[in-house]
């Protein structure tokens, strides 16, 4: 059976799954060292956390992360790479991968994941700026989600 999302209110949620996602918080910040202290503290049964821990998980402000995938080609010169990282950076962008050719002829082929969820401009606005940056060519968003 394929697992089916919902987003709802937690004001219509059943307390216990309301109680359980609090154990979870209560464990995650080490303000408890114990599944039963948490249940404790909070008057739920351990049998009832266990039924629904595995089901219910915060949804910050209802964003999502977004992936933008970029590969770009690099003149091979010391400290172009962290120019780049810096403007991603700049731009609100967080790198979460680097993946690099080995140089040949003196240039190398750079894939990038960017987790762009708080960038401060649009992806566009972005690839434009690597596009005129120096050293920098062939830029190109090869996925996006």
């Amino acid at each position: 059976m394929k697992e089916r999302y919902f987003l709802v209110r937690e004001d219509i949620l059943p307390e216990a799954v309301v109680k359980t996602l609090q154990v979870k918080q209560l464990l995650a910040g080490g303000e408890v060292k114990t599944v039963h202290e948490a249940v404790e503290q909070v008057g739920i049964s351990r049998s009832a956390f266990y039924k629904y821990k595995d089901g219910i998980h915060v949804l910050n402000h209802l964003e999502r992360e977004r992936i933008a995938t970029i590969s770009f080609d690099l003149e091979h010169r010391s400290g172009r790479l962290s120019e780049v990282l810096g403007l991603i950076a700049g731009f609100g962008g967080n790198v979460l991968t680097i993946n690099q050719s080995i140089p040949l002829q003196g240039r190398a082929n750079v894939v990038i994941s960017v987790e762009i969820s708080r960038l401060t401009d649009e992806l566009d606005e972005l690839t434009v700026t690597l596009q005129g940056t120096p050293g920098v060519s062939r830029v190109h968003v090869i996925g996006q989600g």
